[in-house]
C-alpha cells in the first residue's frame, strides 16, 4: 500500500483549516502547526460570500454547510449617513443562482464549522517557525523549540505576518490605509434587523456596518479616518466610538452604546503590496500570508477558502508537487490580485472625507443601474470553476 502524501500547514486560521479540509478530501495526510498555545477566534464577525462555498463544492465536492452556523444574507443595503437608502444589492439573488449561500457569521462559529468539517485533526501548538529546508524528496520545517517536522509540501497559512513568507523570501510591503476599524459582536434586537440583514452606512471619512449573524447576535463595525499610528494607540469607550457617529441614525448610535466597551476590538487598517510570487519549490502560501486585503469587499475569508479549494484541486492525482504548486499560484494570482486591488480602490472611495468626492460617490451609487451593479457584484461573488479546469 502506497504512503499518503503529507502536507505541513502552518497556521490554523480560516485559510489553514480550509486547506486541511481540502487536502484531506483528496487523500492527503495533514499536520497543522500553530504558534499560539490554543485555537483562538477573536470576538468579531465576517462574511463568507457565495464564491467560497461554490469553490469547495464545484472543485472538491465539499459542502461546508455554513448555513447551520451563521445567517444567510437576505437583504443588503447601502445607506447614506443620514439614513437615506442609496441602493439594495442583489447579493442573495446572485448567491441563489450560483447555488451557494453568502453567509455572515462570527469568527468563532466559522472556526467551529471548519473544525467540524475537518474531523480528527493533528494540530501542534506553541510551534514558532524559524526556517525550513528542502531536500530532493521532502521539506522540513525548523521550529523555535528545536524540533523538525517533515512532509511533501509546506503551506504557509500563517497570516499577515507570515513566517513562511519571510522564509521563502517573498517581498510584500505593508501599506497603511489611514483609518481605524472598530469591530464588535452584541446580542441585540431591533425591528430593522430582520434575518439576514446587512446594512452599510457611508459618511464623510467614516463608515458603519450592521450585520445579522443569527441567534439574536449582531456584528457591527465602524471606520474613521486617522493615521495608523493614532489608530494603534487609540483607547476609548463605546461612547467615544458613538461620538464619531453623532447625527447618524438612532440605530447606529444605539447599537454602539449597547455594546460593552471591553467587547469592542480596535484595528488599524492595512494591507500589503501584491507579491510577484508566493511559491518556492515545495513551499507555497495561502490566504493572508499570500495576499492580505482591506475589508471593503468582505472577501478576505472567501478568497482564502477559494485558495484552499484550488490547491486541493491541483494536487489531486499528481506526484509532481512543485509543478502543482506553481500551477496553483498561476491560477490564483490574477483572481487574488483583482480582489485585492478592488478592495483597496473601494476602500479609498468609501473613506472619502471631502464634500464633493463624497457627493459624487453617493449620487453615483444612487444612480447606478441594476444591471451595472449586478455586473460589479458578480465579478467577486461568482466562482468560475470551468476556467480553472481549463488551465
Amino acid at each position: 500500500m502506497s504512503r499518503k502524501p503529507s502536507a505541513l500547514i502552518v497556521g490554523t486560521g480560516i485559510g489553514g483549516l480550509s486547506c486541511a479540509i481540502a487536502l484531506k478530501k483528496i487523500g492527503w495526510s495533514v499536520r497543522l502547526f500553530e504558534k499560539t498555545d490554543s485555537l483562538r477566534a477573536t470576538g468579531s464577525g465576517l462574511s463568507v460570500m457565495s464564491n467560497a462555498s461554490s469553490a469547495m463544492k464545484k472543485l472538491l465536492d465539499i459542502d461546508l454547510g455554513l448555513k447551520n452556523y451563521g445567517a444567510e444574507v437576505r437583504g443588503f443595503e447601502i445607506r447614506h449617513s443620514s439614513g437615506l437608502l442609496l441602493k439594495r444589492l442583489p447579493v442573495q439573488k446572485i448567491s441563489d443562482e450560483q447555488g451557494a449561500p453568502s453567509i455572515c457569521i462570527s469568527r468563532e462559529n466559522l472556526q467551529r464549522a471548519l473544525l467540524d468539517q475537518l474531523g480528527d485533526a493533528d494540530i501542534s501548538f506553541g510551534k514558532r517557525v524559524t526556517g525550513y529546508n528542502e531536500t530532493h524528496d521532502a521539506v522540513h520545517i525548523n521550529f523555535e523549540d528545536g524540533t523538525v517536522s517533515s512532509g511533501d509540501i509546506i503551506v504557509g497559512a500563517d497570516g499577515f505576518y507570515s513566517a513562511i513568507r519571510d522564509a521563502i523570501g517573498t517581498e510584500s510591503i505593508i501599506q497603511e490605509a489611514g483609518y481605524i476599524c472598530w469591530l464588535a459582536l452584541v446580542k441585540y434586537s431591533h425591528p430593522k434587523i430582520t434575518p439576514g440583514y446587512v446594512a452599510h452606512y457611508w459618511g464623510r471619512g467614516k463608515r458603519m456596518g450592521i450585520v445579522d449573524i443569527g441567534d439574536g447576535w449582531v456584528y457591527w463595525w465602524g471606520t474613521a479616518n486617522m493615521s495608523n499610528d493614532d489608530a494603534k494607540k487609540w483607547k476609548g469607550t463605546n461612547r467615544d466610538v458613538a461620538e464619531f457617529y453623532a447625527g447618524w441614525p438612532d440605530l447606529v448610535q444605539d447599537i454602539i452604546n449597547s455594546t460593552d466597551s471591553e467587547s469592542i476590538i480596535t484595528v488599524d487598517a492595512k494591507d500589503r503590496t501584491f507579491p510577484e510570487n508566493w511559491t518556492k519549490g515545495r513551499v507555497t502560501l495561502l490566504g493572508d500570508a499570500a495576499h492580505p486585503m482591506l475589508t471593503s469587499l468582505g472577501q478576505g475569508a472567501g478568497i482564502s477558502i477559494e485558495d484552499a479549494a484550488v490547491l486541493g484541486y491541483v494536487l489531486k492525482n499528481t506526484e509532481d508537487y512543485s509543478a502543482a504548486l506553481r500551477r496553483y499560484e498561476a491560477i490564483r494570482q490574477p483572481r487574488a490580485r483583482a480582489i485585492v486591488n478592488t478592495s483597496r480602490s473601494l476602500s479609498d472611495i468609501e473613506q472619502h472625507d471631502r464634500f464633493f468626492p463624497c457627493l459624487e460617490r453617493d449620487v453615483g451609487m444612487l444612480l447606478t443601474s441594476k444591471k451595472s451593479m449586478r455586473k460589479r457584484l458578480q465579478d467577486s461573488l461568482l466562482f468560475d470553476d470551468l476556467a480553472i479546469q481549463a488551465q
